[in-house]
């Protein structure tokens, strides 16, 4: 391997652990700084069985008063269950993070998207004002089965009615050797990158107990304080946070944990 050393990221070995499909602009930019990047998938996202009961869901939250969507799969599943989506007038439309709202503007929804201005998660959107005169509503919030439950919580406290409508359904990653030895060969140091709960999960109970160490040893970049949190109790103690899921944000981080690592 010829290491590139005047390039930010040259010599490191940067796993991406978004979901198959999910992955290529976030490895494209590492890979531009100069990473050895490493697919290993955290997480498998997954239509659901019931599409026509979901799509059915979709064209009567078309008619209520909020819709939240939480996560960029979300969107994905959900447009291609109900492609109309993008026709909707009506309703308010809310996005969890700035990579959220950057899929619905990729499916047509450029400029009526809330998106929360401090953390992006839950409890910065539901410090939005679109999220607080809510009594009487009718909200659905678009997402997998089995996420957290704090928007539903926080919308019913304030008096709204909420539905949960599940378009797609997150499932643990299939790992092959292949995965396995493309992390045992990547070159040191390492640095992971996870924006799921999930994922972060996943990777610290589901790999071989050697790949465990080896990613516990590593330097984390999370996407959020919770994540760090998380990330804590499954033994990782090297952990920087990013300012978003987004890509630039990921990577700007995973250069200057490099850089930290380095001095």
């Amino acid at each position: 391997m010829v290491v590139r050393l005047s390039l930010p990221l040259s010599g490191a070995g940067v796993i991406v652990t978004r979901p198959p499909g999910t992955a290529a602009a976030l490895q494209r930019l590492l890979q531009r700084q100069g990473a050895e990047v490493v697919l290993l998938p955290g997480i498998s996202l997954r239509a659901i069985e019931a599409a026509d009961v979901a799509r059915r869901e979709l064209g009567v939250a078309a008619r209520a008063d909020g819709l939240i969507f939480i996560s960029p799969a979300a969107v994905k599943f959900a447009w291609k269950l109900l492609p109309s989506l993008r026709l909707l007038k009506r309703s308010a439309l809310c996005a969890v993070g700035q990579g959220t709202a950057l899929a619905l503007a990729r499916a047509g929804r450029r400029n009526d998207v809330v998106v929360p201005d401090s953390s992006q998660d839950s409890e910065g959107l539901l410090a939005m004002d679109a999220l607080r005169g809510v009594r009487g509503q009718d909200w659905c919030i678009v997402g997998a089965a089995g996420g957290r439950d704090v928007l539903a919580q926080g919308l019913r406290r304030r008096g709204a009615r909420v539905r949960l409508i599940e378009v797609y359904r997150r499932a643990a990653p299939r790992w092959s050797r292949l995965h396995f030895a493309r992390l045992e060969t990547a070159p040191k140091p390492l640095i992971l990158l996870v924006s799921s709960a999930q994922a972060l999960a996943n990777l610290a109970t589901g790999l071989p107990a050697g790949l465990v160490l080896a990613l516990r040893a590593a330097e984390l970049v999370v996407s959020s304080a919770r994540l760090a949190g998380l990330a804590r109790e499954h033994g990782f103690t090297r952990i920087h946070v990013a300012e978003s899921a987004l890509s630039p944000a990921l990577a700007a981080a995973a250069v200057q944990a490099l850089a930290r690592h380095r001095l």
